[in-house]
């Protein structure tokens, strides 16, 4: 069985993902837009994996956008994103919370209709390895 470990930032939520991931996509509706605050959201998928929360549960919270099954769980303490189980029979899991290696390449953008004006054209973006000074 595959494992993957996470935490969030502050590091006082900790968890492991026992199985495998089906899918990964790589979400651009307004609702990830949103609450990534980014171009879009990162999430694996998965109809038979099971998260384990090996500390911080207590410090986990999820918010269900009225009217719709959009849902993050994240941290209490520093708002990191976290594995959401609010979807019976499903287990969503930010790509970035994993602290363990995802070899898994996106299986597809969903909701492209909706990307951000300024997501075109990006590989002619500068690169800096850190901050740039």
């Amino acid at each position: 069985m595959t494992k993957h470990v996470g935490s969030c930032l502050c590091g006082i939520v900790k968890f492991e993902v026992q199985g495998d991931f089906e899918s990964f996509y790589l979400c651009h509706c307004q609702h990830c837009q949103k609450d990534t605050g980014s171009a879009h959201a990162a999430n694996l998928f998965s109809q038979s994996a099971k998260v384990v929360w090996l500390s911080g549960a207590d410090a986990v919270t999820t918010f269900t956008l009225p009217g719709t099954r959009h849902n993050k769980s994240f941290c209490k303490v520093c708002g990191s994103a976290l594995p959401s189980t609010q979807i019976p029979g499903l287990l969503v899991v930010p790509a970035g919370c994993l602290d363990t290696e995802i070899t898994m390449a996106p299986t597809a953008h969903i909701f492209s209709s909706r990307k951000a004006d300024w997501e075109e054209g990006l590989g002619d973006v500068p690169e800096f390895e850190g901050l740039p000074k």
